[in-house]
This record gives structure tokens, sequence and C-alpha cells, in this order.
């Protein structure tokens, strides 16, 4: 029987959950929620689907360190750090070499390192049923999240017809992906209950994704063919990652290979599942006070509702009359922002990195 790997995505720059968040220390190295860094909680959660010298993890330059300290179960090599960032076809061209080169019969999943996911066993049995439908046949299989609102900030995946069963569970032909719909557009998937989103949760054969690669992103595989010489031979792929990835074309895995692919299926999830996008979806996961605040460190508020308030190192934040507001605290830096424009945090983040010395703090 093949092997099962994964290969978790450890990217991002830290913009969405600043001034706690940065390019080095990105959401997934924080405990957001929980008391363990998102990526340790990955970690644990596939433990049982893979043994850890199955286990990658890709990451960037920038994060390398806070990653491999999160990571002490994984051998070093099987950390990986990305040149310069190239997007999510790039990570799965790479993730695919280097199963091969371990197991060109293995089936593999690329899961995001930030998703909140409590429930530790359905997860496991989802993986399961995924990599059970990648072995038996040539497939790209997606994990679909049910929608719970008419959400305009995830991609969605129309389901087709029943595919195969298996484990009872129904595995269906995938007939679309669609980008960000609009909100009207949102609630009519919502209503039809023929959609779920995407949540970039993949499993597929080695032989399957290279298959899929060849036919629609020759460029992308090809260009990685010093990097597969190297990890066939089990050398360090170091020197062959800092040629090839600069010319590689950044595209995301959705556009280059499952768009464009008919061999798609998707297991519905039977988790619960956040992707913790924002600052405001921390209040899906914390206690509140009688006022709706939820609280982190020293904070006094006084007549103060459904704020998010955190604070770092002991110093006290105190606010009198605040509602729907989110303050954070960190040793450099402070941010104040209504719940209602946390998604302008990244155009703040341009304004502090033009200013003098405003890289300092990102």
């Amino acid at each position: 029987m093949s092997q099962k790997f994964v290969v978790i995505i450890a990217g991002g720059k830290g913009e969405r959950f600043w001034p706690q968040s940065r390019a080095h220390r990105p959401k997934h190295l924080l405990p957001i929620v929980g008391t363990e860094p998102l990526l340790a909680q990955t970690l644990a959660r596939v433990r049982t689907i893979a043994r850890p010298e199955n286990t990658f993890v890709i990451t960037s330059a920038a994060q390398a360190r806070g990653v491999r300290a999160c990571c002490p179960q994984l051998p070093r090599g099987n950390i990986v750090v990305e040149p310069m960032g190239r997007d999510t076809a790039a990570a799965v061209a790479l993730a695919a070499l280097l199963v091969e080169a371990r197991d060109p019969e293995a089936v593999f999943a690329v899961l995001p390192a930030d998703h909140v996911i409590h429930d530790r066993k359905a997860y496991a049995a989802d993986l399961n049923v995924a990599f059970a439908a990648a072995q038996s046949a040539d497939v790209l299989v997606t994990i679909g999240i049910k929608p719970s609102e008419p959400a305009t900030g995830f991609g969605y995946i129309e389901r087709g017809k029943v595919w195969k069963t298996l484990d009872r569970r129904p595995v269906y032909g995938v007939r679309r992906f669609v980008e960000k719909p609009s909100l009207e557009v949102a609630q009519q998937y919502l209503d039809s209950g023929n959609y779920v989103w995407n949540a970039g949760m993949f499993v597929w054969s080695v032989r399957s994704v290279v298959g899929a690669l060849l036919k629609h992103a020759p460029d992308l595989y090809h260009g990685l063919e010093a990097v597969r010489v190297a990890a066939r031979k089990g050398k360090t792929i170091t020197g062959a990652l800092k040629k090839s990835y600069p010319d590689l074309r950044k595209i995301s895995v959705d556009y280059a290979l499952l768009e464009k692919s008919s061999n798609v299926v998707m297991l519905p999830a039977s988790f619960d599942w956040d992707d913790v996008g924002a600052w405001p979806a921390i209040s899906r996961h914390h206690a509140k006070d009688s006022r709706g605040n939820v609280c982190r460190g020293r904070v006094v508020l006084e007549q103060g509702t459904n704020n998010i308030v955190f604070s770092e190192e002991g110093h006290l934040v105190a606010a009198i009359g605040l509602e729907e507001f989110i303050v954070v605290h960190t040793r450099d830096a402070t941010l104040i922002a209504p719940k209602s424009r946390a998604q302008e945090i990244k155009a703040l983040l341009k304004q502090i990195e033009s200013a003098k010395d405003g890289g300092r703090w990102l």
C-alpha cells in the first residue's frame, strides 16, 4: 500500500492580525485560538495520519526560525524554506517532488497551517476518506466546508453528482470553482445547498498531481527539475531552490490546476472549521464577559460592549465607553480600530511601510 504524507503550507505575511502578527511571526505561529500556535495545532491533528518523517512544512525564509521552533518533532530536512513567495501552485509542485523523492507511489495531503478545527476525530476520519478516494482513482480530492452564512471572502465549489461512496460518505464530482462572489450571489449559493466553501485542503497521489502539472502547468514542473534531481539523490535542495524559484510563475493552485482539471472530486467536511480571517473572528472562539467583550492580558473596561482587547507583556489597557472596537497592544505597537473596519488593516500597513523606518513594525 502507498505511504501517506502530509505537506503543510505555512506562509503568509502576518497582516491580518497585526500588530501581534508580523512577517516573521504570522498567524500560524501565534496562539490566536487556544494555548498553542495554530501550526502546532495543525501538526497535532495530522499526527494519526502521517508519521513525522512523512510530514513536511513549506515556509518562508522570514519564518523559518519560528517554524523550526514550533516543529521540534519533525526532521530538520522536512522543513523546507522557499526563497521567495510564488503562491500555492509552486508550493504544490515543490511538495509533489519532495514526496515523489520519498515514494513515487505515495498519496499526500496539502493543508493550510492556520485554520481552527476543534473536532480532531472527525477531521482525521475525513482525511482518511479523502486519502482512500485519492488511492482509488486518478482524481484530485478537495475537502469542502458547508457554508454557514453568505460569506463573500471565500471561494466556492459547486458540487455535481455523487462520484463514489467511501466508508458510507458520498464523494461528489465538481462542476466548477467560483471566485469570491457578491453578497447577493453568495446568498443564492447558500440557498441552493449545492455549494461549499473552498478551504484549500487537498489530497492526491503523486501520480495524479504530477499528471495535472504536466498537462496544465508544465512550466512549474520542469522549472523545478534541478530541485527534483537533488531530492532524488538525497542531497540538500537549498541551492537548487534559490536558482529555480525566482523564475517560477506566481499563480494559485486553484487557477493553475483545479479550475482546469476535469477529475476533481469533493468530500464535504464533517468537522468544524474556521479560517479565523481577521480580528473579529476571535469572538467566536474566546469566552466573553457579560457585555460581550473578549479580553486577554491586563485589561480594564468601563461600560464597554462587544470589544476585542489584547494586551501583551503585562501592560495595562484601560478604556471607557468603547463599543465594537479592536484594541491590541504589543511591545512596540498598538492598534485601535472599529471591528467593522478590520479588513482595512492591510491598507494601514501600507502606510506604515511607506513611513520612515516603517519596516521595523511589519
